[in-house]
C-alpha cells in the first residue's frame, strides 16, 4: 500500500501531543470488511504523519466489530468500530447494558454494491433486482403461484441472460453488505415478481412476509461468504459461471480479473453512487467510543484525521481507492471535533 504524505495545513488537523497515560498506546479498530481498506489506508498515513503509534485495523465484519465495541469501556475493549450500515438500535442497547453509553457516529462517505463475474466467464452484464430474488429465493412465482424455486439456470426465467447454472457468492449474515444487499435487492425483488403480495395472500402477515421475502435458498446456489471479498474473488476464480457480491470499490480495484453487471439499468460507478441512480448503495460509518476519547492516545486525532478533506474529500486517497466523498463532509468533521454522541442528536 502506498503511503500518503500530507501539507502542514493537514497535519494541523490535530495537535500531536502526548495525552493521558494509557497502558494501550495504540487505537484498536475492527469491524467491516467493506471499510477496512480505507481505515488501513488512515491508519498507515496516520502513523506516517503523527506522534501515535499506527492503531491496529482488524475486520471481520460490521456486526462482529460492534459486537466487539460494545463489550464495554476499558484498555481490553476496542476503540473504533467500523461498520457498512447504520448502528441496530439492538446493537446501542447492549452498548448501554456494558456502559458503552456515549457513541460518536462517524460517516466518511458512500460505496455501492456491485454484481461481478470473471471477466472471461458467461456473460452477466445486465441484472434487476427480480433477477436476482427468482435466482436466489428459495420461493418464487411461476403461473401466478409461489412456488419452491425450480430454477436452476439464469435463463430459465429470463431469456436475456445467459444460459448458465445459478452459482452466487453473498455476504454472509455477520456483514453490512448483507443487510444492504438483503433491503435494496432481495426485498426489492420480492415485491416486484409478486412474491411479497402472494405470501401475504396466502395468509401471512405483512412482517412475516417482510422476513420471508429476505431468505435466500439453501440447496448451495447461493453461498454465503463469512470471510472478506477476497475469499468472495477466489471463489469467482475457482467457479468460471458464478457471480459474487463486492463493494464497487474492491471491484474496482480487481478489474482485470472481473466485470461487472448494470443493475436495473444503471452501471455502478462513482457517480452514479454519488448522484443516488444506482439503486444499491449505502453509506459507510465507524463508531467512535467516547470513554476512551483523552485516554487512548490518539484517538481523537485519528478521528478527525480519517475525515479530513485531505484525506476522505474528492481529491484524498480514500476517494482514488474508490470511495464516494460524502457531500456533508464538513458537518461531519464539526461533529467528530465537537464530540457530537449519538444521545446528543437525538
Amino acid at each position: 500500500m502506498s503511503s500518503v504524505k500530507l501539507t502542514a495545513s493537514a497535519l494541523a488537523i490535530a495537535a500531536v501531543s502526548a495525552t493521558a497515560a494509557a497502558a494501550r498506546d495504540q487505537v484498536q479498530v475492527a469491524g467491516s470488511s467493506t471499510v477496512l481498506p480505507y481505515a488501513s489506508i488512515v491508519a498507515e498515513a496516520f502513523g506516517e504523519n503523527f506522534d501515535f503509534p499506527t492503531p491496529v485495523v482488524e475486520s471481520g465484519g460490521s456486526s462482529a466489530g460492534l459486537k466487539r465495541f460494545c463489550q464495554g469501556v476499558g484498555e481490553e475493549h476496542t476503540d473504533i468500530a467500523n461498520a457498512s450500515r447504520k448502528i441496530r438500535e439492538k446493537e446501542i442497547q447492549a452498548c448501554a447494558e456494558n456502559g458503552v453509553t456515549d457513541i460518536v457516529e462517524v460517516r466518511i462517505g458512500y460505496d455501492g454494491i456491485v454484481f461481478a463475474s470473471q471477466l472471461t466467464g458467461p456473460a452477466y452484464a445486465e441484472f434487476t433486482q427480480s433477477d436476482i430474488f427468482n435466482a436466489l429465493a428459495p420461493k418464487v412465482m411461476v403461473d401466478g403461484k409461489l412456488v419452491d424455486n425450480p430454477y436452476t439456470k439464469w435463463s430459465d426465467f429470463n431469456a436475456d441472460l445467459p444460459d448458465d447454472e445459478i452459482l452466487a457468492f453473498i455476504p454472509g449474515t455477520k456483514h453490512g453488505t448483507r443487510e444492504v444487499f438483503e433491503e435494496k435487492v432481495i426485498a426489492v425483488g420480492c415485491e416486484e415478481t409478486g412474491a411479497m403480495e402472494a405470501m401475504i395472500a396466502g395468509g401471512m402477515d405483512e412482517d412475516a412476509a417482510e422476513d420471508a421475502c429476505l431468505q435466500v435458498r439453501s440447496d448451495g446456489r447461493s453461498v454465503d461468504i463469512d470471510g472478506d471479498y477476497t475469499e468472495t474473488l477466489a471463489s469467482i476464480d475457482a467457479n468460471s459461471n458464478a457471480i459474487g457480491v463486492f463493494g464497487l470499490a474492491f471491484y474496482e480495484n480487481n478489474t482485470d480479473v472481473l466485470k461487472v453487471a448494470t443493475m436495473a439499468g444503471v452501471e455502478p460507478t462513482t457517480e452514479s453512487i454519488a448522484s443516488g441512480e444506482y439503486p444499491v448503495s449505502r453509506p459507510l460509518f465507524f463508531y467512535v467510543k467516547k470513554a476512551h476519547i483523552g485516554v487512548i492516545p490518539g484517538l481523537k486525532e485519528f478521528a478527525e484525521f480519517f475525515v479530513a478533506d485531505e484525506i476522505a474529500g474528492p481529491d484524498g486517497p480514500l476517494a482514488e481507492y474508490g470511495l464516494v466523498s460524502d457531500p456533508e463532509l464538513a458537518d461531519t468533521q464539526n461533529a467528530v471535533a465537537d464530540e457530537q454522541t449519538m444521545s446528543a442528536e437525538m
